[in-house]
């Protein structure tokens, strides 16, 4: 199993602590050995199951978001110095582990991916922590996979977790506006044709109307 999540993840090797990077890896194998999904799954299947006939599958994005969270850290450092301290290992294992909980999420039902119910209930940002936690990454680590979506928008996000979230979202928020816009336009459209179907009621009632009193 080691040598599979190193096929899709070579970016844990970029986590320059021995031990943080060996609890990341027990993280994925495990994640992996308790999925409904391979590896090899992982490199095919879409990243989101809320957008139609997506064609990013889910180690794409994941990779383009920990790539973001980097180059991120990098310029921010650059540019600002002293004044911008960033743990780049904490940042770098809390975003390749941001997702690992989706693994726990799905299951296949007659042929066909979908969110369990454990999978509705209980969403990957709580289940990600619970494997991290199971394998005692730090605090600051966890923290990045609980506050990197929705569920953290109430707290107070570290430098990282405020990156890592970031880089998560705008490698999808484009492909979800896309999706917005078409179920907009599609309201429209049926707005315009209930409209229509009302009007033509209307009239219809009044010729009834009509015929009704000349009668």
């Amino acid at each position: 199993m080691r040598e599979k999540i190193k096929k899709i993840w070579p970016e844990i090797e970029w986590i320059k602590d021995n031990d943080l990077k060996e609890k990341v890896y027990l993280c994925w194998e495990y994640a992996v050995e308790n999925s409904v999904l391979s590896t090899e799954d992982l490199e095919k299947i879409p990243f989101s199951l809320l957008i139609d006939n997506c064609n990013v599958t889910f180690m794409n994005h994941k990779r383009t978001a920990v790539h973001l969270s980097v180059e991120i850290a990098n310029i921010m450092q650059k540019n600002f110095g002293d004044e911008m301290k960033i743990n780049m290992d904490i940042l770098i294992a809390g975003a390749i582990l941001i997702d690992v909980g989706k693994l726990l999420e799905y299951e296949i039902v007659d042929g066909k991916l979908t969110t369990s119910k454990e999978g509705k209930l209980l969403r990957h940002p709580f289940s990600g922590v619970s494997i991290a936690d199971r394998f005692g990454l730090p605090a600051e680590v966890q923290h990045i996979i609980a506050y990197h979506s929705k569920e953290g928008d109430l707290g107070k996000r570290t430098v990282e977790s405020i990156i890592v979230h970031h880089a998560d979202f705008v490698s999808f928020e484009p492909f979800k506006d896309a999706v917005t816009l078409r179920l907009y336009n599609c309201t429209q459209i049926t707005l315009i044709i209930l409209k229509k179907h009302s009007e033509n009621l209307l009239n219809l009632s009044h010729l009834c109307s009509i015929q009704k009193f000349g009668d």
